[in-house]
């Protein structure tokens, strides 16, 4: 059992977290500040989680005396430049506030699993890749796998950009970290920004940093992401969510060699690789002017397509064993295996969300299952999505449901939202702007750049 030490001054924040990590069986200790944690010895944890800002002393003065424990810093978007500094002094990842729970899991099991993203001390030797050889972290060898796997040993001991093209849940971060690990920059920091995830009107400043007194608010200088990533790797997930006015400074950074901060006459040569990644066709973005035709082909230097989950053929029970497996320790369960029909829906399943949909599914069942040694089909609850029913008007929901109301809500705000505003989808679904604001967030479904406007 990971024992996770939790360093927060806010109390209700602190439990709450606290109340998260227990429940998937981490063994978690508190502290409201630097001085407390110092006293229950912080290197003898497996992980601690520190709040940025806290009374007495900042949250990085954990990082030199953790020794080898790796520090994740919470932080807010304010202040997201102090956590890229923060990472430079030894900090393997951090995470911005707010953030949901899964998101926050996501992060403790990455550290944890695979290793943080970024090392707080120097590799001796970069992981290389072999021919046909998988990557660390990535299971599968179907036939579509190895030839992936073929194609990163190739690119990944090069500066090569790369762009990663599937879809959601498909382990595009992944085989970033992979592609980093195995290359000469191993060394130096891999800076992960989700393009889709920072504020429209931010996205700039915390890209390319900016001076005090370039916008209102910008109280100080603040380097960016890309200035942090110098001598290492930028990777940019959901490349196509970028404003154009920041795609025309991120070309001129590829092609330039030298970045320049909002409100700066002078410019920083940087000698960054950047890895790109979307779910979205960026080429068919290229016609409706909505993403830039050169930078298109300035990051499509290689394209590594993943495929997606229903494709992998047995890679779908390897890695639901796998993950049967890791949650019925995790859960403290016994050991469960699949009946013969619960690997049959499995292989039958299209897994529309792919390996996070699989992972999800397979936790709840570990969970709600009462039977000893068997985990049957109907404890997995699949159901077979029907394309026909997704496309349905709001009026008609509840003559014909699709296989659950997440699925009919993605896929209407999908196919209506370059149609439709935001108004509109949102009175189609009898839900609030503002409540379908919170579940695109929730969904990681971004709103498109070429849409209507609201009305």
């Amino acid at each position: 059992m990971s024992r996770i030490l939790i360093v927060e001054d806010e109390e209700i924040i602190r439990h709450a977290l606290k109340k998260v990590l227990a429940r998937q069986q981490f063994e978690v200790v508190e502290a409201g500040s630097v001085a407390e944690a110092l006293v229950l010895q912080p290197d003898s944890f497996d992980l601690v989680i520190s709040d940025l800002r806290l009374p007495g002393a900042p949250g990085t003065d954990l990082l030199s005396r953790c020794g080898n424990t790796p520090v994740v810093i919470m932080t807010s978007y304010a202040s997201m430049r102090s956590a890229v500094d923060a990472m430079k002094l030894g900090a393997v990842d951090y995470i911005a506030k707010p953030f949901d729970h899964d998101e926050m899991l996501n992060t403790v099991r990455r550290v944890l699993g695979q290793g943080a993203a970024v090392s707080r001390k120097p590799q001796q030797d970069s992981t290389a890749i072999g021919e046909g050889e998988s990557l660390p972290g990535v299971i599968g060898d179907s036939p579509v796998m190895q030839a992936l796997y073929s194609k990163i040993s190739k690119v990944a001991p090069t500066d090569a950009t790369v762009l990663i093209c599937g879809e959601t849940g498909t382990g595009k971060e992944l085989i970033a970290n992979a592609i980093h690990r195995a290359s000469p920059r191993a060394n130096h920091a891999l800076i992960c920004v989700n393009c889709a995830a920072i504020p429209e009107n931010l996205i700039e400043a915390e890209l390319f940093g900016h001076e005090k007194g370039a916008f209102t608010g910008a109280n100080q200088a603040r380097e960016g992401l890309i200035a942090a990533a110098d001598g290492g790797t930028l990777f940019l997930d959901e490349i196509g969510e970028l404003p154009l006015e920041a795609q025309a400074r991120l070309l001129r950074v590829l092609q330039e060699g030298d970045v320049r901060a909002i409100g700066s006459v002078t410019s920083r040569i940087v000698n960054v690789r950047l890895i790109a990644a979307t779910h979205r066709d960026l080429l068919k973005m290229c016609g409706e002017n909505t993403f830039r035709e050169d930078l298109y082909f300035r990051i499509n230097v290689v394209q590594l397509n993943l495929p997606a989950l229903r494709e992998r053929g047995s890679d779908i029970l390897l890695i639901a064993r796998l993950l049967l497996a890791r949650y019925c320790d995790k859960l403290a369960r016994p050991r469960l295996a699949f009946s013969r029909a619960a690997e049959q829906a499995i292989l039958g399943y299209p897994w529309p969300g792919n390996v996070r949909e699989l992972d999800n599914i397979i936790q709840r069942a570990v969970i709600l299952c009462d039977q000893p040694g068997e985990l049957g089909a109907e404890q997995l609850e699949l159901r077979q999505p029907e394309s026909q029913q997704m496309a349905l008007p709001h009026a008609d929901v509840a003559k014909k449901q699709p296989a659950s109301l997440d699925d009919y809500f993605v896929r209407f705000v999908l196919d209506h939202q370059n149609e439709l505003s935001e108004t509109e989808i949102a009175a189609r679904l009898g839900i609030s702007r503002k409540n379908l604001w919170e579940r695109r967030q929730k969904m990681g479904i971004p709103r498109p750049r070429g849409g209507r406007q609201p009305a």
